[in-house]
């Protein structure tokens, strides 16, 4: 999983030229740090400053958005680890990245871009020409200024159609090479026919000259084309986006005892490990020293981290977050629990990659169609006895006008408006068939920790503590990386307490947090531990504070659902929806997190070959599923199901792994995705219809030969615009969700 750890970035030469001052490009590499908290500008010049500073770095530069920073370097003079130690001495916690694979499907958009940008530009000034021409014809222009704009107009349309055509031309040949049709062939048909006969005539001196047209045709097709590729954003390889839940860097302990940090792809089934507290755990293993607590949540789902001793099994992807331990590793990179994940992902994808979109069925009978068209209009006219450039160019005006631009615009016209309307409601579409597939969705299964509930404990009774107690409790809980610790210091700021953490606070790895005071221990953890059972019984708090012989404090934890739970699964009953819930925490949680959502059906401690299971038990029943988790448990079985969400504070390969992808705290958007993709789906037939209906009425008149190349172009345009116009009520139309 990790072969890859070190690649250069898709800029990577470009980098070397601006940074390296005069040195060979050879000389110097370059790589991407992802850095988690780095959250201003400030950071940003912080950053840079300090890995410019460093020996062997010849540029930095940060990106804050993306929360990476690009570095060109020297080899022979530096190392990826030594620059993470760089940055972790000015307190910024920085891993090593791969390049993303949907760095060539940007280039591609880009491209594409330029290619629009190039056949707009030459349909507007071709055409232009051409309506001075047509106003000459009207008049008394002289028939050689007619001749030297059709001259002109070839200039400008000749390479323009050269080069904007070439995403069509080089598809259609590659389907031509196959064997087979595709939607290109008759684009690239029409496009060079109509400039052929054009370019024919033009040189012949006739008034038959159609280059506005062909241009115009790349244009809009063009246009179909980024759009559709636009909301291509497909997921990034398993193996590649797991490598961000590991640690890139590990210390390893050497047999003299010394301590040394090496890539993590370079560990070894039998090496020894130090992980410190906050830090990944980089490999599975044993513990062969020291006690702490380890947060598995990604993987099990579980919130309370476990407690490890000598001869736990820890797992790679995993935090620590209390105590150093010393681990013996027994599976490193593809032997890992994570690479399994992975593996899992992986085959899930394949299974979901057969779908075949609408627009690709439609294709499969278009493409053949709009040939059989084509030919029957020349042959029939020569069999009439017309001349071969008649029949040609009637032949011509049909594959224009047949030419499938309302059919590749009805597809991407509607998921533009259908995402922007998401993204202005904090939904994020990646897949350009997510909304065709949960379109077709008739259950959701979720997960629990993160997805029903909002993946954090909570004080429960606060309201219950006084101020005074609660302040005490947070000036140890600061300490702590503990989320029930978090929870409290939480609580406290919201009610304006001081939370700074003081000296001399030890923490008891399964136990809690203890301080020596002149009044005695001050301790907040077990009840066992804080002696709540010599005092009486624990009332169902969590966590317990004392100081001394004084009176202790509960603290009640929960994992609360996310506020619209209850209501969001009700409205997905009534809209015909069966709702499950799976999950790789505790029964005991599963059952309450179930009963207080109002879910009936519920599976609790389900790893991820589990979820798939049930998932391939459900697509066995005739079920379409919409899968909607946040864990790394879930990454599989998001990519396995028919359609999937995820929630913003998901781990990434859970992100990259699901259709789409929703901010904020409420599941409210869950339901908005739903309707939106209901009704983005009933617009695209709609736009189908339009498009069937065009054809239904200008082809006739097209084979018969009462329309020119340039009157189909026109009315290819128009349909155009009617799918466009049609796609765009869905930005602002009222829907409530419905079976």
């Amino acid at each position: 999983m990790a072969e890859a750890l070190i690649r250069p970035a898709a800029n990577a030469a470009a980098l070397a030229r601006q940074g390296q001052a005069g040195a060979s490009a050879e000389t110097t590499r370059s790589v991407t740090l992802a850095v988690e908290n780095m959250r201003c500008g400030g950071c940003m010049s912080t950053i840079e400053r300090a890995l410019r500073e460093a020996d062997g770095v010849r540029m930095a530069r940060a990106n804050l958005t993306a929360k990476r920073v690009t570095v060109v370097l020297d080899p022979t003079a530096t190392d990826v680890p030594r620059l993470i130690d760089v940055l972790d001495r000015r307190g910024f916690k920085a891993a090593e990245l791969t390049r993303e694979n949907s760095e060539d499907d940007r280039a591609y958009e880009r491209d594409l871009l330029r290619r629009v940008g190039v056949a707009g530009f030459a349909a507007a000034n071709v055409m232009l020409l051409s309506v001075s021409v047509w106003a000459g014809y009207a008049s008394d222009m002289d028939a050689t200024v007619g001749s030297l704009f059709h001259w002109i107009s070839a200039l400008i349309a000749l390479p323009a159609i050269a080069y904007a055509g070439q995403p069509f031309f080089r598809s259609g040949w590659r389907a031509l090479r196959g064997g087979h049709l595709n939607m290109d062939v008759p684009i690239s048909l029409g496009i060079i026919l109509a400039t052929g006969m054009s370019l024919f005539q033009t040189i012949r001196g006739t008034e038959q000259v159609y280059f506005d047209a062909a241009i115009t045709l790349a244009f809009f097709l063009l246009i179909g084309r980024f759009l559709d590729e636009r909301m291509r954003t497909r997921a990034r390889g398993a193996a590649q986006n797991l490598l961000g839940l590991k640690s890139m860097v590990a210390t390893v302990i050497g047999e003299d005892g010394r301590l040394s940090r090496v890539p993590s792809h370079a560990l070894m089934a039998g090496m020894r490990v130090q992980i410190a507290a906050g830090e990944r755990v980089p490999v599975d293993g044993l513990v062969r020293r020291g006690r702490g607590e380890i947060e598995e949540s990604l993987i099990t789902g579980e919130t309370v981290p476990r407690l490890v001793e000598e001869g736990a099994r820890v797992y790679a992807g995993t935090v620590s977050t209390v105590g150093t331990l010393e681990v013996e590793a027994t599976a490193t990179d593809e032997g890992t629990l994570v690479a399994e994940i992975g593996r899992l992902m992986s085959a899930a994808e394949q299974g979901r990659g057969r779908y075949v979109r609408l627009a690709d069925r439609a294709a499969r009978i278009y493409a053949p169609a709009v040939h059989i068209l084509g030919l029957a209009t020349l042959v029939g006219w020569l069999l009439l006895g017309v001349g071969w450039e008649t029949a040609l160019t009637y032949a011509i005006a049909v594959l224009i006008i047949t030419c499938p631009c309302a059919l590749a615009l009805a597809v991407p016209a509607v998921q533009v408006a259908a995402a922007s309307r998401l993204f202005a409601r904090g939904v994020v579409i990646k897949a350009g068939d997510g909304l065709e597939r949960l379109a077709e969705a008739d259950a959701v299964v979720l997960d629990k920790t993160g997805t029903l509930t909002r993946g954090e404990p909570r004080l429960a009774n606060a309201d219950e503590i006084g101020d005074a107690a609660l302040a005490a409790a947070a000036r140890l809980a600061a300490h702590s990386r503990h989320p029930y610790s978090r929870a409290i210091v939480r609580a406290a700021e919201r009610r304006g307490l001081s939370v700074a953490a003081v000296d001399g606070i030890t923490e008891v790895a399964g136990c809690g947090l203890l301080l020596e005071t002149p009044q005695g221990q001050e301790r907040l953890g077990r009840a066992d531990w804080v002696g709540i059972a010599a005092v009486g019984s624990a009332d169902g708090a969590t966590l317990w504070h004392r100081r001394g012989k004084s009176e202790p404090v509960g603290f009640r934890m929960e994992d609360a659902l996310r506020p619209d739970a209850p209501e969001i699964v009700r409205a997905l009953g009534r809209a015909g929806y069966a709702v499950e819930l799976l999950s790789g925490d505790r029964a005991a949680a599963v059952d309450d997190a179930a009963r207080a959502a109002g879910i009936g059906t519920w599976r609790g401690q389900v790893g991820p070959e589990g979820k798939i299971a049930r998932l391939q038990e459900l697509r066995a029943a005739g079920r379409r599923v919409v899968m909607i988790g946040d864990g790394l448990n879930d990454a599989p079985a998001l990519a396995s199901a028919h359609a999937s969400i995820s929630p913003s504070s998901a781990a990434d390969i859970s992100q990259t792994a699901a259709d789409v992808v929703f901010q904020g705290e409420h599941l409210g958007p869950v339901v908005e995705t739903l309707a939106v993709a209901k009704a983005a789906r009933a617009m695209a037939l709609q736009n189908f219809a339009i498009a069937i209906a065009y054809n239904i009425v200008c082809v006739p008149l097209a084979m018969a030969g009462l329309v020119t190349p340039l009157i189909a172009a026109l009315a290819m345009s128009g349909s155009s615009i009617a799918v466009t116009a049609n796609a765009l009520r869905l930005r602002t139309r009222k829907l409530e969700l419905r079976r």
